[in-house]
């Protein structure tokens, strides 16, 4: 049997706790709300006080900060960052690369294009986000 909970020594030598969600492996602190149906890949962190809603797919090596809240049916890509009290609306798809600055709201059905990086409190409509 799988060991269900790990230890991670930060930066500072601070040591955090996360379990290991049953679905993809990801390590999710034990004050964070993950819903059953989500799945959170195995290299993937999701910190304290963050939720992740049903069906949402979080891919490899991706963050999900302190507090950050993801909804439902959401698809995040690989390598992707989700900053402190961000929130990502319901089925929106944010590919690979990107980061979404802390406290950001990206609308129901936003799509955010590959390695965007979405500044801190700002909020993106549900229309498609490109390069410029």
């Amino acid at each position: 049997m799988a060991r269900m909970s790990v230890e991670v020594e930060l930066e500072k030598g601070e040591v955090s706790k996360y379990r290991r969600h049953e679905n993809g492996r990801g390590l999710v602190s034990p004050s964070a709300k993950v819903n059953p149906s989500a799945y959170v890949s195995s290299a993937t962190y999701v910190e304290s006080d963050a939720q992740i809603g049903p069906e949402s797919w979080i891919g490899q090596g991706s963050w999900i900060e302190h507090g950050a809240i993801i909804g439902a049916r959401v698809f995040v890509g690989a390598n992707v960052h989700v900053g402190a009290d961000a929130i990502v609306g319901n089925a929106a798809r944010l590919a690979s690369h990107t980061n979404i600055g802390r406290g950001a709201f990206i609308a129901d059905g936003a799509v955010i294009d590959h390695e965007i990086q979405v500044p801190e409190f700002t909020d993106v409509s549900a229309r498609s986000t490109g390069r410029a």
